[in-house]
């Protein structure tokens, strides 16, 4: 049985039963037999399924919202936003699919020979709380375009926003089978992994939980793509926008109550800029509202339970017996709920294990480099590689942060997001294999050759 446990206040809301062994074949055998028919349907035929899940979730937005506010805490504005990228996600796939999808040839010395985008089979996804709509449609839309079929295994906390996914597709139209909910604990995904129907796994979550998906996938000799955590810079430059670039970094550590992959963590800014970019970033996260995620005036709400809480308070704890300061913030809020006051820890010591961590709550990390070579090594000083932020002005400075970053995505004087036209992924310990965009479609397909 799993208990959806409303984070702002505590609450138990709903409870939503586990699947039973019967229950999971029954699911594995209806995805074998929908892919027996979604594979050879019409390109436009899933192109029509796509712009009806796209309004279906454009129109059923707040109500949708609602449940992942209710479930993980983030702030209804922020859920509603995330609801109409879903839309926006599907609509991408639907209006780019018949290209994305065309035959292509190449020349060998014996002539043409030509390419065929195929499907592969049913796509096992295990997905995350932090953004319960947004992580799954960017695997299903391209599994839908692709003639492939899906099923999830949503975040234990998460499972009133996974049933209704399995609603919304449904009365988009899917097909019997085509994407279903499976409501099981992390223990029961490595037998369903094994399982010949299942043809790949994708996953967004902790390196454990990767490192074992990849275990699982290896043994069965299956396609895997892992999205996996991040402890992304912000690097600041003397040439940058410093007004513009602390009203960033505000929003980018604190963006679902600091709760995602590639929210701004460690504040890498150059020593010419240092106290002015610190003086202007602190007050900005001394100002942040934390309270109730449904009013428009909340900056923050809690974050996704108490445990999560209680596991970055013992970062901050951690950071400041390692030397780090902390200059605002980063306390537990009285009352009821998971709330906490969005913090800044400055001078810890960056080759103290634990500013390698990854802080999945609103506290940022502050480091002062010298010049542009420090900025580069402090940014790569980690295990993970997924997202980074720059703020320059300066051309060369650019192409020596896109050559020499190791991650996945760079963004310039922007806060990094995710779009469903861009790849997304990254290297190291963040994981491996691209989302979205045509890389997301075309990882679980059959690239086949066919000659003469």
């Amino acid at each position: 049985m799993f208990t959806s446990v409303n984070p702002a206040t505590g609450a138990a809301e709903a409870t939503w039963p586990e699947h039973g062994d019967a229950a999971v074949a029954a699911r594995l055998a209806g995805a074998a037999a929908a892919f027996a028919r979604w594979r050879v349907s019409p390109v436009a035929e899933r192109v029509a399924l796509l712009l009806a899940c796209a309004e279906r979730f454009a129109a059923d937005k707040e109500r949708l919202a609602a449940i992942a506010v209710r479930e993980m805490g983030k702030t209804f504005t922020s859920a509603v936003a995330e609801v109409e990228k879903c839309a926006a996600g599907f609509r991408f796939y639907a209006e780019q699919g018949p290209a994305l999808l065309a035959s292509g040839t190449a020349a060998t010395p014996d002539g043409a020979v030509g390419t065929r985008w195929l499907p592969i089979g049913p796509v096992l996804a295990i997905m995350p709380w932090n953004f319960p709509y947004w992580q799954v449609v960017r695997f299903l839309a391209p599994t839908i375009l692709a003639g492939n079929v899906g099923l999830l295994k949503h975040a234990s906390l998460t499972q009133g926003c996974a049933a209704a996914l399995e609603e919304a597709v449904t009365a988009a139209g899917a097909p019997a089978g085509l994407f279903q909910n499976l409501a099981i604990p992390g223990r029961r995904v490595a037998p369903l992994i094994a399982d010949p129907r299942i043809a790949a796994v994708t996953l967004t979550g902790s390196e454990d939980a990767g490192a074992k998906v990849a275990a699982a996938a290896g043994a069965a000799l299956k396609k895997v793509v892992l999205e996996l955590g991040g402890s992304d810079p912000f690097i600041v430059m003397p040439s940058a926008d410093l007004d513009a670039a602390a009203k960033a970094a505000v929003t980018a550590r604190i963006q679902n109550t600091g709760q995602s992959c590639i929210c701004a963590k460690r504040m890498i800014v150059h020593a010419d800029v240092y106290d002015a970019f610190r003086e202007r970033f602190v007050a900005g996260i001394a100002a942040v509202r934390a309270g109730d995620p449904f009013d428009a005036a909340t900056d923050m709400g809690p974050l996704s339970s108490d445990e999560q809480r209680a596991a970055v308070l013992d970062q901050v704890a951690r950071m400041q017996a390692a030397g780090g300061r902390l200059l605002v913030g980063g306390e537990a809020l009285p009352g009821p709920g998971a709330f906490m006051s969005a913090g800044v820890v400055a001078d810890l010591p960056a080759d103290h294990p634990i500013a390698q961590e990854e802080v999945f709550g609103p506290v940022a990390t502050l480091f002062r480099a010298a010049d542009l070579n420090e900025a580069i090594a402090l940014a790569n000083d980690t295990s993970f590689g997924l997202g980074s932020s720059v703020w320059t002005g300066d051309g060369q400075e650019r192409e020596r942060f896109v050559r020499d970053l190791a991650c996945g995505m760079t963004a310039f004087n922007r806060v990094l997001a995710s779009t469903p036209e861009a790849p997304f992924g990254g290297v190291k310990r963040s994981g491996h294999g691209r989302e979205l965009g045509p890389w997301g479609l075309h990882e679980f397909m059959n690239l086949k050759a066919v000659f003469g």
